[in-house]
């Protein structure tokens, strides 16, 4: 079984200063990952461990996160090399494509090439850039999210990277949305929260859209003293991706209420390997 954490599930350790990118690396091979799927925060040139809460907290106020210098970069292709894991995802939050403005939205638009750039650097297979706009996304709002996405899918080509989006917030937290996109904008990948819908939709979210996943964040947060996760239905959302044919990249999201990043980390993966076969 393929396994990667998405960094976000360490933010509360990168805002402490106890986790930078390559104490991540070396979390993720001691957790026994087979990739790396860093958030860009933790591969960002932040200034204070507030920017890194507040940039989790808001991911459509995250234009804080601004990419570190190449040289940089290659030093941490150099470890994750060491530790013989890839990377395979990178989200990338203050990079959404819809903003109201042709002026924001270029801002943006620039800030995802960087990141492109960042990405086909270090190998990623994919990059999660966010849609925007609200959540009902007319059609105006919508065309701009078509180009948008088109735009970076053909860039993502030339580099070997996969365009991904994901329901996070704004309009994906909705199942007819993120149909709507994946129907209509070619070589579009989904990243499939099995939390982040919105409440009410949440199960029909899960059923309806497992069969467009080419990544996922199975989202746990508490957990009893067998390992069960107390708050999500778990079970449910991996077999629901397992009768979708789902072979990907088995990505977790752990967000502990307890704040223990790493045992967090670890009872999801125990999770996972008690519910994904061996294929």
């Amino acid at each position: 079984m393929q396994i990667g954490i998405c960094s976000f599930s360490f933010h509360r350790l990168l805002a402490a200063g106890k986790q930078d990118i390559f104490q991540y690396i070396t979390d993720c091979k001691a957790l026994g990952c087979t990739q790396l799927d860093p958030w860009n925060a933790h591969l960002a040139a932040l200034k204070s461990g507030d920017e890194a809460l507040h940039a989790g907290r808001n991911p459509w106020q995250s234009q804080s996160l601004a990419a570190a210098d190449m040289d940089y970069i290659d030093r941490v292709k150099e470890a994750a090399d060491a530790a013989e894991l890839p990377f395979g995802c990178i989200a990338v939050d203050g990079a959404h494509i819809y903003e109201p403005t042709e002026e924001a939205r270029a801002a943006n638009r620039a800030t995802a090439y960087r990141w492109l750039d960042i990405a086909a650097r270090l190998g990623a297979k994919q990059v999660r850039i966010d849609a925007g706009g609200p959540e009902e996304m007319p059609d105006d709002v919508f065309a701009h999210i078509n180009e948008g996405y088109t735009d970076l899918i053909s860039r993502g080509k030339e580099r070997g990277i996969e365009i991904i989006v994901e329901n996070h917030w704004g309009p994906t937290v909705l199942p007819d949305n993120v149909i709507k996109l994946m129907e209509n904008v070619e070589g579009l990948g989904f990243l499939l929260d099995t939390h982040n819908w919105r409440a009410d939709k949440r199960d029909e979210g899960r059923s309806r859209c497992a069969k467009y996943a080419t990544a996922t964040h199975v989202k746990t947060f508490a957990f009893d003293a067998e390992g069960n996760e107390t708050t999500e239905d778990v079970p449910t959302a991996i077999q629901l991706l397992l009768d979708a044919g789902y072979k990907g990249c088995w990505g977790i999201e752990s967000c502990p209420r307890d704040g223990d990043e790493i045992g967090g980390a670890q009872k999801t993966i125990a999770l996972l390997r008690k519910y994904v076969p061996a294929y």
